[in-house]
């Protein structure tokens, strides 16, 4: 529940713009673009002229969400994205609590005379935003969405397409109500959406059952030849390189969910998917129990994120970030005891 006070001022907000933009992180997921694009069809009928700038692309079993065909993508579209944010009065940030989660578009943004309000459920925000909707014990942005959009009276224009963005993004951002997912409350809103007429068995088949063939294959792969247990740890990991993933016709969002499966294993409690790219290596992490996989992730892998769901990135050599996670994570173990 975001406070009454808060409420009243981002209408404020909303009423004396006319021209406002919403941004979701660098390598949008469900949550991010759900809670965008829900947020944009509200926007729309409200009468405003409103943008979604991305500051790449988003995975291809997002694009049947309403209005994905309208993101201007910062990658490829820089011009428009430059005109978009020089007329923009109001700048919504959805998903993300630090200007470094937008990567190149941050110093488009710092530019910006733009009002700006945050929306977000991630610990440890930066001071970014005029108003500040920070959440920690949300599952999901799209939850926190959902909060402000029928807090502010407007729950009418939140129709079935638009509900449907909703409850893709916490299931996607909860793995499916499986982690950080405990709060009653989130089972009130899954039941409201249902409510207003989500076709939940769609949204699960277009978001999660929707592979590619080579997507199945990398995954098989992944499990069958890449994955890992350590021996002095309840954790195991999988590590793809940069060449395995060209191998698979590798796509954005093709490794969706792969960190999850480790923790089927019994006696896993820990779980980490190491994936290398040209100027980086990618790294996610999920966890069972109260093992802080944030803190951990922040600790050694310039990441963060949520106690059970984390995410990071390593600049070296994919033998090396493994050979850190095998190593510091006995002894972080020993340390939270």
């Amino acid at each position: 529940m975001v406070k009454d006070t808060t409420i009243r001022q981002l209408k404020e907000f909303v009423d004396k713009a006319e021209n406002i933009v919403v941004i979701p992180h660098h390598n949008p997921d469900g949550d991010a673009i759900g809670a965008s694009l829900a947020w944009y069809g509200v926007l729309k009928q409200l009468g405003k002229n409103v943008n979604v700038i991305s500051p790449n692309s988003f995975p291809e079993f997002l694009e049947w969400m309403p209005g994905a065909e309208e993101v201007v993508n910062f990658e490829t579209e820089k011009s428009k994205v430059y005109t978009l944010l020089g007329s923009a009065e109001l700048l919504f940030f959805l998903d993300f609590n630090g200007l470094s989660r937008i990567k190149g578009l941050q110093d488009v943004i710092e530019q910006s005379s733009g009002k700006r309000i945050m929306i977000d459920h991630h610990p440890g925000p930066d001071d970014i935003a005029d108003i500040m909707i920070s959440e920690t014990s949300a599952s999901a942005t799209c939850e926190l969405m959902y909060d402000v959009i029928t807090q502010s009276g407007w729950k009418e224009l939140l129709n079935k397409e638009l509900a449907e963005c909703i409850y893709a993004g916490i299931m996607t951002d909860t793995g499916t109500l499986s982690y950080n997912s405990s709060r009653p409350e989130i089972y009130r809103i899954v039941g409201d959406l249902v409510g207003i007429g989500v076709d939940k068995d769609k949204v699960h088949k277009l978001v999660f059952h929707s592979n590619s063939f080579s997507r199945m294959k990398l995954l098989g792969y992944a499990l069958g030849s890449k994955m890992n247990k350590l021996e002095d740890a309840p954790a195991a990991y999988i590590v793809l390189s940069d060449q395995e993933l060209k191998q698979y016709d590798y796509k954005p969002g093709d490794s969706e969910g792969f960190v999850n499966y480790p923790l089927w294993i019994e006696g896993i409690s820990i779980s980490a998917l190491f994936m290398e790219h040209p100027d980086k290596i990618k790294v996610s992490f999920r966890s069972r129990g109260t093992f802080p996989v944030n803190k951990f992730s922040e600790k050694f892998f310039n990441g963060g994120g949520h106690v059970n769901a984390a995410g990071g990135e390593f600049y070296g050599t994919l033998e090396k970030a493994v050979e850190t996670f095998k190593t510091k994570l006995p002894e972080f173990l020993v340390s939270k005891k």
